[in-house]
């Protein structure tokens, strides 16, 4: 991402991101915002493109060389570790090439099983304050 003020806002961030990753994380984001329900908000969080839905749900950027999706943990990288193979991980991060975003039916598992985790999370929640 070019360097600046820090964006506000997520179409903010995106304007700021270089060709080939800006179209990258396009498809990325398309991706992800099909697959949540529609309260789901997007905001900046840690500098980043973040989805949020019942708590953070996952967050993307663009570097220099390549781009990231952040899925806010490792669970999913050991549920989906098959279809990651051939992607850098490291704990709760999964870096792609700037010119080709990660699949979107990938992406797609991963929006709505961070949804169920989250509202899984909130269910919890609740039974104990009951």
């Amino acid at each position: 991402m070019k360097s600046g003020a820090a964006p506000k806002t997520v179409a903010q961030y995106l304007a700021a991101v270089p060709e080939p990753a800006r179209s990258t994380l396009k498809k990325v984001r398309a991706a992800i915002r099909s697959s949540v329900p529609r309260e789901t908000t997007e905001l900046i969080s840690y500098g980043i493109p973040m989805f949020k839905y019942k708590g953070l749900l996952m967050g993307y950027a663009a570097f220099t060389h390549h781009c990231s999706l952040f899925p806010m943990g490792s669970s999913l990288l050991k549920e989906f570790a098959s279809e990651l193979e051939g992607y850098s991980l490291s704990k709760g991060t999964i870096r792609f090439a700037v010119d080709k975003p990660l699949p979107a039916a990938l992406l797609k598992k991963f929006a709505k099983a961070r949804v169920a985790q989250n509202e899984e999370k909130e269910l919890r929640k609740k039974r104990r304050k009951a």
